[in-house]
């Protein structure tokens, strides 16, 4: 059997003290009066959150979180994986892989994990408990850097499908977002035998670009929709679909540069009723998320996940018969109709409240989502 390693985050003290010096002698650029947010992350708002990052935020605080959580590492198709591993008290507990996406990490569900894995704790019912599996996407945080090309998200789900297996899941539910909202239909199909249903939070699949697809709709979904067609939204993933190598030399070496290619995700895709990102999640929480990506180095290959992936965007999958579910917060694209047109959709849900990164925004609705759906495949 392939073997499994305890792990535990230990990031030492000498990188920590690089990381305050580099953000001691950024090279800040200027920028232009009156422009805002709308030509990037502005140079007076970086240096802000650049200064609390560097005086302020307590990483071993954070650190100290994330270890309150069996953490393990394991080989798979070559690549290390590392993941979270909490198991519930409620001995039905159905197993549950949860995936994060880009920019994310696994410091994304830390207020969700308890209420997941143990509910009667947090005012639930023992019968909707989840043990949780939250592993890193390949070439993302402590998973490390992916060594050779391929790992696109199809590969990802069949290693999620072999992590499964290795730890003795024989029936298990899949939840994602952002890029596990790609991922944990892709593990439906992988292993439909294994898989009870799958939930995500945001779209669950995506538009073919035909007229017919927006007849009737409502102006709410149409906007949803419109997302596809923003070019000025969608810059990021260009950039990282053909040139990741060019683009991670300033991350990997800038943390300013790291920070600001994050956080203006979080500007963009968080409640769109929130000014800033720290608004809308917890301000640690968010600079534990840059934080990991910074310390795994892991800035390249995390864009190398769009590379890898671009030439499946806007192809047809088949039909999965699964039961499916989704949350659609506010800024989300999701439309259920072009939901249905792939996936068997038996619970949909529409929020007023948080955003893309809900399991930080909201995690009290996105928890209750997940126990409601799951409760109709148990």
């Amino acid at each position: 059997m392939a073997k499994i390693t305890p792990f535990r985050i230990d990031i030492p003290q000498a990188d920590l003290d690089d990381l305050r010096d580099r953000l001691d002698r950024t090279r800040w650029p200027d920028e232009l009066p009156g422009t805002g947010w709308s030509y990037g992350v502005p140079s007076s708002y970086a240096k802000e959150l650049a200064e609390y990052w560097r005086t302020a935020y307590d990483w071993r605080k954070q650190e100290a979180a994330l270890n309150e959580h069996p953490q393990f590492t394991t080989e798979i198709d070559g690549q290390n994986i590392h993941f979270l591993h909490v198991r519930s008290p409620e001995p039905d507990a159905l197993p549950l892989i949860i995936t994060h996406g880009w920019p994310g990490s696994v410091a994304e569900f830390l207020k969700v994990i308890g209420p997941l894995t143990d509910p009667a704790a947090h005012g639930g019912d023992r019968s909707d408990a989840f043990h949780v599996v939250a592993p890193s996407i390949p070439g993302f945080g402590f998973s490390g850097p992916t060594t050779e090309t391929g790992w696109d998200m199809q590969r990802v789900a069949g290693a999620w499908a072999e992590l499964m297996d290795r730890l003795g899941y024989q029936r298990y539910g899949a939840q994602g977002g952002d890029s596990g909202a790609v991922i944990a239909p892709m593990l439906g199909r992988t292993a439909p035998q294994n898989v009870a249903g799958v939930h995500v939070n945001g779209a669950l699949g995506f538009p073919t670009g035909d007229p017919a697809e927006f007849e009737g709709l409502t102006q709410a979904e149409l906007a949803r929709l419109g997302q596809y067609q923003d070019q000025d939204r969608a810059g990021y993933a260009i950039i990282q679909a053909t040139r990741p190598q060019t683009l991670a030399f300033g991350l990997h070496d800038s943390p300013a540069a790291q920070l600001a290619w994050i956080v203006e995700k979080f500007k963009e895709w968080t409640d769109p009723a929130r000014e800033l990102p720290e608004d809308a999640v917890d301000i640690d929480q968010m600079l534990t998320d840059v934080s990991i990506y910074w310390f795994t180095g892991t800035a390249a290959s995390a864009a190398r996940l769009y590379k890898e992936g671009q030439k499946r965007w806007g192809a047809a999958v088949e039909y999965s018969a699964l039961p499916h579910g989704a949350a659609v917060f506010p800024g989300d694209a999701g439309v259920r109709r072009i939901a249905e047109r792939e996936h068997n959709v038996v619970h949909w849900s529409e929020f007023d409240r948080g955003g893309h990164f809900a399991a930080m925004e909201a995690p009290d609705l996105l928890v209750e989502d997940v126990r409601a759906f799951f409760r109709l495949v148990r």
